[in-house]
């Protein structure tokens, strides 16, 4: 029987031979002897042997109960369990043997004490109070050691290859954390460091996040750099790295995605093929959804035309929607990439509050506010404007509280309003959107009982106030900023603001008209709209005979699936392609145009001036950029050329989507070549868009990839220092390269700033960066955060897309700028600036574009050793060139700042009398040492115009300005970089400054303006979406 069970098992001598055979005969024979040989039952059987035995059985045991109840346990757990088994199995042998082989000595052990010396002799300490007396025992011993030598290395190797394994997948989380914690997941193709640190720093920002666990599901093994971060203390206990795909139900499990609050579902921007990154994002998505249909999915894709393929999550983001149009408002209103990233970052407006800059503190401050939502019935700000217009109680919760109020929602509607106007009467069930520094519940507004009100208290009294300072001064110390007006409590109907006294000439100041509860139907019918569209309408003259050619309607073609339809200015016909080239030269790759023949930009006469996009390719996202810009709310005599400046021509598909608008051209070429500017008309352009191009955006060093557009930007500045020039980069940290300057000592001061916000931890630490500030230059990376804050403000997405112009909702507003010149400063500050705006044209203000001259102290200096010795004349030329250095202090006394503007007047309109005069002396005195260099950039511009056959009569060099033009250039914000390497002009974005803030010449206020067709009455509907449609309806053309 032993024979034949050895047969069926396979070998038989291969059977003999095992160990486990081995041992199992020698503990059964001898009892099976003894049944039949009575004097040998005295003979002792090694039964302690039998534990090597029950260490296989068990093992056999465990992977039998796996497979019954259909459940792998993990190679990690049952190679512990075999060396845990093995540690046993050779302490017992080697304490049952030497026991009982000390028996034959004149000294026998205990159990006890052979337990000791095998534990004292494995753990190599070695006391040496107890030793075996014996040979046998001695020779157990050296055989139990050599054992051990063999056997426990393997074990340990094994155990640590598989740990290092795990730590390199991650492991798994545990069901019951994640049905005891809360956990969100984050699923990324590549994990990079700055990516992780955005997200974490986002997520974190927020107070009830931070009980939270951060699950990264990763197919890549962990970075370096990477894991160096995730052994941070602060991290290590809060983020947990899992490498596996999502594609893997299996990896799925490890992610416990099933019980996940939310997964973002991130793309890898950085690659070469960013359709084929769209494409796994979405099947990412899918099996997500898949797997854990109850998951709340955050979702960003690259492409638009990829966005509805994810459009059952619960928000998505397309970084060329948001990026093309944040591009094209920048245009129109200056920093609006500045404005939209500083809403979107987490702040405590604590960022720069220690330099000695007032520009600086201000801005920093002021980036600190956000936006947030309360209902209004809930609401300590807004509840007493119950069955108010929203302009009203927009413009007394600023008056009152410093909030800005922007939007309103509707109950059973689920669209958010921006400023809906004044025909909106608040409700107790509407949910309120404001801009502020902090969310009111975590505001330190003790309010009083509406009873104190009665007892002859004043108007200040509505907030406690124990130090006795006033209102604004006590919420300007706390962050958030008000004014103290003179009446607080919200006036009767009918109540007029009196008229300020008569001036010494007996002329009387302009007064700004009180703020109504319920808007009447005279103060309706002003809209600044209808009186801008009256004047172009007013204003047609014979030269401007293809305007009558425009009219209002939705685009024809869509070029992707998913665009929200906007109401905009197109061609009564679509223009042919041929018409779209603006360069109707004939050539051997393009024929020329049979119905235009201009060769250049000039040749067309544009009246405004022209906006050059350069992209490599013409992707949808360029649809993006149009559509902004000729949105129906933007005056038809103000709408600007557009030139897509190309390097691969565009196809029919997108040619078709764009011949609708009017006033948009292509052309081939790229920004490096300064032929293709040329004849693009850069000479004619207001702004010049510089979009990142996509094959560079891959590199082998990451931050290289926006090498060649910083190279070619700056060399853009050297040659057009007038344009303004807006920039896309891949990587944030490359902002620091834009306009570089190295000698410049206030560079370098900002640079060290923003290493310090850096280590305390600001997540806006390059805000202080010229290029950022000014809104020349930003990073699509930035607006990752937008994605991150949904989790927490779920309505920030619908919001950025209502700024931006991607969404329109009937009856919300739209972003707007207007710029305050000379006959605006009577106004004073921006709280009576507020007022204004809520009175006349029910217009919400939200922030202020401020661009200031300035120079470092270190001018000075500098000037001096570069060979300008007469200390008189610099003196001079920092009267006429530039404001003080402390202009802040300027805009504390209007006396100064009234002299300055005096001054600059009086010198604008002498200066064609003293144009000769102020030609030599400003390149006398700023010029010296970048004369030959300016000279040389010049004469390579003209010859290159000439050799193209353009007219130079329109090229403007820095030699051919006069001092007037130079106050212009400081007073608009341009870099005067061929004047002074020393001389900056600061422009920076204030969000909801302080009421009391006095207003400047040249500031740029901005504005959401209340749609101007939400009332309109009873407007025929469009009956077709075409081009040629019949959209001249009165209503219609009269908005």
């Amino acid at each position: 029987m032993l024979l034949t069970y050895l047969s069926y098992k396979g070998n038989i001598w291969e059977q003999i031979f095992q160990v486990s055979f081995l041992l199992e005969m020698l503990n059964t024979v001898p009892f099976i002897i003894t049944i039949f040989w009575p004097p040998l039952r005295n003979l002792f059987i090694p039964v302690f042997l039998n534990c090597w035995l029950a260490k296989c059985a068990l093992e056999s045991m465990i992977n039998d109960l796996h497979r019954a109840i259909q459940r792998t346990h993990s190679a990690m757990f049952n190679q512990v369990l075999i060396l845990i088994c093995t540690l046993l199995c050779l302490v017992f042998t080697g304490t049952c043997g030497i026991q009982h082989l000390e028996r034959a000595g004149k000294k026998s052990l205990s159990l006890f004490k052979a337990l000791y010396f095998c534990i004292v002799t494995f753990s190599t300490v070695g006391f040496g109070d107890v030793t075996p007396q014996i040979w046998p025992s001695q020779l157990l011993v050296v055989v139990m050691i050599c054992v051990a030598l063999v056997v426990l290395p393997l074990q340990f190797e094994e155990l640590i290859y598989l740990w290092m394994e795990r730590q390199k997948s991650g492991g798994n989380y545990s069901r019951h954390r994640a049905q005891t914690e809360r956990h969100v997941v984050l699923c990324v193709s590549t994990l990079k460091i700055d990516l992780l640190m955005d997200f974490l720093n986002e997520f974190y920002a927020h107070p009830h996040t931070q009980d939270y666990y951060v699950v990264i599901l990763c197919p890549c093994e962990v970075d370096v750099q990477v894991r160096r971060i995730l052994q941070i203390p602060l991290w290590s206990q809060r983020v947990i790295y899992l490498q596996g795909s999502a594609l893997k139900n299996q990896d799925l499990l490890r992610a416990k995605m099933d019980d996940a609050e939310a997964c973002f579902i991130l793309s890898s921007r950085n690659e070469a093929d960013r359709m084929a990154a769209d494409h796994q994002t979405i099947l990412r998505a899918w099996a997500v959804k898949d797997f854990a249909p109850n998951c709340p999915l955050f979702v960003q894709i690259l492409k638009p035309e990829n966005k509805f393929h994810v459009k059952f999550a619960d928000h998505v983001v397309c970084e060329e929607e948001f990026k093309y149009a944040m591009l094209a408002l920048n245009c129109l209103c200056p920093a609006t990439s500045t404005l939209i990233t500083l809403l979107v970052h987490t702040s405590r407006g604590q960022e720069g509050q220690q330099s000695p800059e007032q520009w600086q503190r201000m801005y920093g401050r002021c980036s600190g506010n956000e936006v947030y939502h309360i209902r209004l019935a809930d609401s300590m700000f807004f509840r007493e404007y119950n069955s108010k217009s929203f302009t009203y109680a927009a413009f007394h919760a600023h008056k009152k509280y410093g909030v800005c109020m922007i939007g309103v929602k509707r109950e059973d509607n689920k669209s958010i309003l921006l400023n809906p106007g004044p025909r909106h009467i608040m409700s107790a069930s509407d949910t309120c959107y404001y801009i502020n520094i902090t969310k009111e519940e975590n505001s330190a507004f003790i309010f009083r009982q509406e009873e104190d009100q009665g007892k002859g208290r004043g108007h200040c009294d509505i907030l406690n106030s124990p130090s006795g300072l006033p209102v604004h001064s006590i919420i300007a110390s706390m962050g958030t900023v008000a004014m103290d007006f003179q009446n607080t409590s919200p006036p009767e109907s009918g109540v007029k603001l009196a008229l300020p006294p008569e001036n010494e000439q007996g002329s009387r100041r302009p007064s700004i008209a009180p703020v109504l509860e319920i808007a009447d139907s005279a103060s309706l019918l002003q809209c600044d709209l209808l009186s801008d569209q009256s004047e172009d309408e007013a204003g047609h003259s014979d030269e401007d005979v293809t305007a009558n050619e425009f009219v209002k309607g939705y685009p024809p073609n869509s070029p992707y699936i998913g665009s929200s339809p906007t109401l905009c200015h197109l061609l009564s016909q679509k223009a042919p392609f041929c018409c779209l080239r603006l360069d109707q030269v004939s050539s051997s790759l393009h024929m020329g145009c049979e119905h235009v023949a201009f060769e250049d930009a000039k040749a067309y006469g544009f009246r405004n001036k022209l906006i050059i996009v350069s992209a490599e390719t013409a992707g949808n996202g360029l649809y993006n950029f149009i559509v902004p810009l000729r949105a129906y709310y933007r005056p038809r005599r103000e709408l600007n050329p557009v030139v897509l400046l190309l390097d691969n021509p565009p196809d029919d598909h997108f040619l078709e989507a764009i011949s609708c608008f009017p006033m948009v051209y292509y052309m081939g070429g790229t920004i490096d070549n300064l032929d293709s500017l040329l004849q693009c008309g850069v000479l004619y352009a207001d702004n010049l868009v510089v979009v990142d191009k996509e094959s560079t955006m891959s590199a082998e060093e990451d931050y290289m990839a926006d090498a060649k557009t910083i190279v070619n930007v700056q060399t853009m500045f050297r040659l057009f220092p007038s344009l303004s020039i807006i920039t896309e980069l891949t990587h944030p940290s490359n902002m620091r390269f834009m306009q570089f300057r190295a000698k410049d000592c206030y560079s370098l001061a900002l640079s060290k700033l923003e290493k310090k916000e850096r280590d305390k931890g600001s997540n806006l630490a390059f805000m202080f960066r010229l290029p950022f500030a000014a809104g020349r230059v930003f990073s699509i990376s930035m607006l990752d955060t937008l994605l991150y804050q949904c989790f927490v403000k779920d309505y920030m997405i619908p919001i950025a897309r209502l700024l931006l112009g991607l969404d329109t909702t009937p009856g919300s507003g739209y972003l707007c700028a207007m710029h305050i010149c000379e006959a605006d400063l009577w106004i004073r500050t921006y709280g009576r600036l507020f007022q204004k705006f809520c009175s006349s044209s029910s217009e919400i203000p939200i922030g202020i574009y401020r661009t200031e001259s300035h120079a470092p102290p270190e001018f000075q200096a500098s000037v001096s050793i570069e060979g300008l010795n007469d200390t008189r004349e610099k003196g001079e030329e920092s009267k006429i060139l530039t404001r003080s250095s402390s202009s802040s202090d300027q805009s504390e006394h209007p006396l100064l700042r009234k002299k300055s503007m005096h001054w600059t007047r009086r010198l604008s309109r002498r200066s064609v009398k003293r144009s000769d005069s102020s030609l030599s002396s400003i390149q006398q005195r700023l010029g010296v040492l970048r004369r030959s260099e300016r000279e040389e950039l010049s004469e390579l511009v003209r010859n290159r115009m000439q050799h193209l056959g353009l007219h130079t009569a329109g090229y403007k060099d820095v030699t051919n300005l006069t001092a007037s033009d130079v106050m212009n250039r400081v007073n608009l914000g341009y870099l005067q970089d061929e004047l002074n390497d020393q001389q900056n002009s600061i422009s920076y974005v204030l969000i909801n400054p302080a009421p009391d803030t006095l207003l400047q010449l040249n500031d740029v206020v901005f504005l959401i303006r209340p749609d101007p067709l939400a009332h309109v009455p009873e407007a025929p509907p469009v009956q077709n979406r075409r081009c040629r449609s019949t959209t001249n309806t009165p209503e219609l053309n009269k908005v």
